[in-house]
């Protein structure tokens, strides 16, 4: 019997799911999981996982702080608690983001990042286990530059851009996370077709970042991620991670249509690739010619800020 695509690409890419659902982390085994504030907002909506934002609420009813201060603690304690959970499901890593709010503010991201790993610690919890998720701006990158030399691990995410990508890797960032799906969606908006396969111009963002940097020996990881199809899973067969949310998954777990490795170091290797400069006026000036790349990361920041403002609103209610 053939195996299923889920259990050929564990073969050569690291699985991860991009979900805040315990019980879909435990059905599909991945070795990591990630989470971001709307895949939080969703799991909280559901009665199940609703009681660790009110474990995190109770926790602080006593708190000396108010207002918005003591909303952000709540959800900070609120993410913690989570990745916690999924730790006890993983054998690897979670990624727990930082308030998108912060993207443009190398400091405040220092300071929340440096936070976030302290209570963990404080739990118990090694901070090897924990990713930290950072918007690829220029300063969430400069922050994500100073946190690795701490010892703090950074996923960098947002990333829909090769100066972003070369920018994360020269900051030796450990783990990137390119936006398949939502580089797909902006060209299928802005072209009215569909792309499938290599055809895709999210699955080529990736193969582009992928072969450079094992071209020129970086060390950070490629982890695709925000997903449309299975066809694209399988166009970035192996890739070092891929984040795969969990109807993706179910349905690689069903199909047993031919899944081999595409991406490799070795082929990357021998390829003619042109190195890009990442000082910040090329940056800021790469990034602002490419009309994707600028669209989807405002978008992203402003969505997942909108969701920590929904998180705000719950919360609040409680009080």
């Amino acid at each position: 019997m053939s195996a299923n695509q889920l259990t050929s690409l564990k073969q050569f890419t690291t699985v991860v799911a991009d979900t805040g659902n315990f019980e879909e982390i435990k059905k599909f085994a991945p070795q990591d999981a990630t989470t971001n504030p709307s895949l939080i907002l969703k799991a909280v909506l559901q009665p199940e996982y609703r009681t660790l934002l009110d474990k995190a609420i109770a926790d602080n009813k006593g708190s000396s702080l108010s207002g918005g201060a003591l909303y952000k603690k709540i959800i900070d304690d609120t993410l913690i608690l989570f990745g916690r959970e999924i730790l006890k499901i993983v054998p690897g890593r979670v990624s727990t983001e930082v308030d998108a709010r912060l993207s443009f503010d190398t400091e405040a991201t220092l300071e929340k990042a440096r936070y976030l790993i302290g209570l963990y610690e404080q739990g118990g919890t090694d901070r090897s286990r924990v990713l930290i998720k950072i918007a690829s701006t220029w300063e969430g990158i400069r922050a994500a530059e100073v946190l690795q030399k701490e010892g703090i691990n950074c996923n960098l995410t947002l990333l829909f851009s090769m100066p972003q990508a070369v920018a994360c890797a020269e900051a030796k960032v450990r783990l990137i996370s390119p936006f398949v799906g939502r580089i797909y969606d902006y060209y299928k908006a802005t072209t009215g077709k569909e792309f499938v396969g290599m055809e895709d111009p999210g699955v080529q963002s990736v193969h582009k970042i992928y072969n450079y940097f094992k071209k020129f020996g970086y060390e950070t990881q490629v982890m695709g991620a925000s997903f449309r199809n299975t066809g694209e899973i399988v166009a970035l067969a192996g890739c070092d991670l891929l984040t795969i949310s969990p109807d993706i998954l179910e349905k690689l777990e069903a199909s047993t249509d031919p899944l081999t490795q595409v991406l490799s170091a070795d082929k990357a290797k021998s390829m003619e690739i042109e190195k890009i400069p990442v000082d910040e006026k090329s940056f800021r000036w790469l990034l602002n010619e490419d009309a994707m790349g600028t669209d989807k990361l405002a978008e992203g920041i402003r969505k997942f800020g909108a969701d920590i403002v929904k998180l705000e609103g719950m919360i609040a209610q409680a009080f």
